[in-house]
């Protein structure tokens, strides 16, 4: 049976081992003749690459599906549908997915271990209600809280209920669904590298199934140096034994290209590479996922998106508040590991990447991967760091970062850097490609700025004064707060004089759409249900993207560079302004208009 999901305004069958769209033009005519137990029974699932369930052998296409004649696949099926063990067949035919014949048949489970953080409770509990408040989560669920601190069902219950919000309908049956939902949370006290809690986890997680085919994710919402424990205890323990298992894991991962490919080697000794989703949240911003729209759907870009039309890109990510006692953990990672190697480093490779084959996955992490391999690495000539001062403000005293309690005194670690990068290949040989990214800033936002080039012999230069980059043209995508996407264009003011006027042409989404923007976790979190890694960074990805910016991070730690301070709350450091200046390029977000 088909569920469709308000919010995103699609069918999905949950699958025995995955949730597919179905697509019921793609489909034979003569299947809609079936009863639709009998066409969900013979419709064969997408393949899924879990090593915890043995291959089975089902019907290879549709048409094979539709044949009434039974044959040795479709006893293998039933054999399985009717709870004996999955057969060994050809590799043609292996594939590790059954499609039960109705929503009843299976469940998904959802661990999120390290539920008693900060991460769990503000953001993945809360994502997870939204999805289950408009129908997107399967019929049969369970959420299970996994971590050391002691806590019965009903504590869980009462610290997830205050960060609930009916934010997508805030009158209808909002406190009827948040103690549906509640209802199927439950919590497990353990060890993280215990693998007797991890089995007494899966005995309870096996009670709530009741039978039915179990597909589990795992959320890992813990410290990085947890990781492997936990999915070692979780893959050998708690895994499931006729569905699919997969692995959420949130940054950072690693420190550097040696620590990086350390725990990609160590996660594989027990899990797949298709088993793991390596999360990072800024991909799944509604404005990132509209900027492939944006270019491959509009005749008016698409042709503009090269060396020839752009003069810079910038990506720039401010905030308006320190580390707020979070420096020890800060103070480990730094602004360029935290924000600039992962979030801005992925929207870069996104912006300009070639055009995939088509919309998979796959296709489209092989052009990212291409186009991050085409990248300079990063040198110390090319980069500016800085870190924020104690600064005195309408008669409030901002605190320094060292200020902060848990970092030390004499730290070194960057809260603010820029950096310019470039791509060697056909499309954007030359085109300099700034980054900014800082805390304790004037402002808070998250943007990408797409300056072009001057009018070849522009007529109305002269209008402009000595201000030329005001004749330039302008995109901007502001990803967060307040999206939005607009073009800034010259136009001549109403009048009979020829005053020229700078203009925005403005898709502001809260003025165009009434609908509210989902958190970007819920689209990560049910396309980890699904199966769809699009959102998701795939190991070698990961691994050209630390090979940028290893060396210049060992330079800076090795040579003890010394950030430049700046005020709480300013524009960052002057050496900023320097760097863009080496490029014939100022930075978009300190004029007046932004």
């Amino acid at each position: 049976m088909a569920l469709s999901c308000s919010r995103c305004q699609s069918s999905y069958r949950f699958s025995g081992l995955r949730t597919q769209r179905i697509s019921t033009s793609s489909a034979p005519s003569f299947l809609f003749s079936l009863p639709k137990r009998e066409l969900a029974k013979r419709i064969s699932s997408r393949r899924d690459k879990n090593r915890n369930l043995g291959p089975i052998c089902i019907q290879e296409d549709l048409l094979a599906a539709a044949t009434p004649v039974a044959t040795s696949k479709e006893a293998a099926l039933m054999n399985v549908e009717n709870g004996g063990l999955p057969s060994v067949c050809s590799d043609e035919s292996r594939i590790k997915a059954v499609n039960s014949t109705s929503r009843k048949d299976f469940t998904v489970s959802i661990t999120v271990v390290g539920a008693s953080g900060d991460l769990a409770r503000k953001k993945i509990f809360p994502a997870l209600f939204a999805l289950f408040y408009e129908d997107c989560l399967p019929e049969h669920f369970t959420i299970f809280g996994y971590a050391r601190s002691k806590m019965a069902d009903a504590e869980l219950r009462t610290m997830v209920s205050k960060t609930l919000t009916c934010r997508i309908d805030k009158s209808e049956n909002c406190s009827d669904k948040m103690e549906q939902f509640l209802q199927r949370c439950f919590y497990y006290s353990g060890q993280y590298d215990s693998e007797g809690d991890f089995a007494e986890l899966g005995n309870k997680l096996r009670e709530h199934e009741a039978g039915r085919i179990s597909n589990r994710l795992f959320y890992l919402s813990v410290p990085p140096n947890i990781f492997i424990d936990v999915v070692k205890c979780a893959s050998r323990s708690a895994s499931s034994l006729n569905g699919w298992t997969r692995v959420i894991v949130e940054k950072p991962f690693g420190r550097d290209s040696e620590s990086s490919a350390a725990l990609t080697r160590n996660l594989k000794l027990y899990l797949e590479e298709d088993q793991i989703f390596r999360i990072d949240h800024y991909l799944g911003k509604e404005l990132v996922e509209n900027l492939s729209v944006l270019r491959f759907s509009n005749l008016v870009f698409e042709p503009l998106w090269s060396r020839q039309y752009i003069r810079n890109v910038q990506l720039i990510f401010s905030e308006d508040f320190g580390t707020e006692g979070r420096g020890g953990y800060f103070d480990n990672y730094g602004i360029i590991r935290d924000i600039m190697q992962n979030h801005l480093l992925q929207i870069l490779a996104l912006f300009t990447m070639e055009t995939p084959v088509s919309l998979d996955a796959e296709d489209i992490r092989n052009e990212k991967v291409k186009v991050l391999r085409s990248m300079r690495p990063l040198q110390l000539d090319n980069v500016v760091i800085g870190q924020y001062k104690s600064h005195k403000k309408g008669g409030v005293t901002y605190p320094a970062y060292t200020d902060d309690k848990t970092v030390p005194k004499d730290s070194l670690t960057p809260t603010f850097a820029a950096a310019a990068l470039f791509i060697d290949n056909a499309r954007w040989d030359g085109v300099p490609f700034l980054m900014k990214a800082g805390k304790a800033l004037h402002t808070k936002r998250a943007e990408i700025r797409v300056q072009f080039r001057h009018v070849p012999g522009n007529l109305y230069k002269r209008s402009f004064g000595t201000d030329l980059d005001r004749a330039t043209n302008e995109l901007v995508i502001r990803v967060q707060p307040d999206e939005a996407i607009y073009l800034k264009i010259n136009n001549k003011l109403p009048g009979l004089g020829m005053r020229l006027d700078r203009s925005n042409l403005n898709l502001h989404y809260a003025a165009r759409y009434s609908r509210e923007i989902p958190d970007a976790y819920e689209r990560l979190l049910l396309d980890a249900i699904e199966g769809e890694r699009r959102l998701f960074i795939r190991s070698d990805e990961l691994d050209a993207a630390w090979a940028l910016f290893t060396p210049l991070l060992k330079d800076l730690e090795e040579k003890k560079i010394a950030p430049e301070l700046y005020p709480y709350g300013s524009r960052g450091p002057v050496g900023a302004h320097y760097l863009a200046a080496n490029y014939n390029v100022r930075w978009g977000d300190l004029s007046s208009e932004h």
